[in-house]
């Protein structure tokens, strides 16, 4: 296992974690097939989502990938008045990540960010380690602290 700048972030910052590798499908990377392959529910396993708004700039978002984000309610949880995703092709330049790789831990810049309120069902969710094929089991609170995170309904309801 290669260790990636989100794990050496956690591991100085002394948060513990636990990696979990999955096998790489370039052709879906859905949350569904992470979950498939890691067995862990859908409900624990978080994509990370980037936007931008006119006022603040850009934005992240951490729901389930079983969730889609609600663009009204975030921009209001932002304090924007309307707010768009980052194209696939500019997330590298922007947060240091490719598509299904994003972490929450490690961006190129800290940007404000959100973490569905879901998370604090669950003593650990997993997100991105920073690169396909591998999520970091964290605790959401210590993961929400060390991003400088807060906890709010960002999802579309069924």
């Amino acid at each position: 296992m290669t260790k990636t700048n989100a794990m050496r972030l956690l591991e100085a910052a002394k948060i513990p974690f636990e990696v979990l590798e999955y096998p790489v499908d370039e052709s879906d990377l859905s949350g569904e097939s992470v979950a498939r392959k890691t067995g862990k529910p859908h409900e624990q396993i978080f994509k990370t989502l980037v936007f931008s708004g006119e006022k603040n700039g850009f934005g992240v978002c951490c729901i389930p990938t079983c969730e889609e984000l609600d663009l009204k309610k975030t921009a209001k949880v932002f304090g924007e008045k309307k707010i768009e995703m980052l194209h696939v092709k500019d997330l590298l330049k922007t947060t240091g990540y490719i598509r299904g790789g994003c972490s929450p831990v490690g961006m190129k810049k800290l940007f404000p960010t959100a973490i569905d309120e879901t998370a604090i069902l669950f003593d650990k969710i997993y997100v991105s380690a920073g690169v396909r094929g591998t999520m970091l089991g964290v605790d959401p609170n210590a993961l929400a602290e060390y991003i400088g995170a807060k906890f709010a309904d960002v999802t579309a309801m069924e």
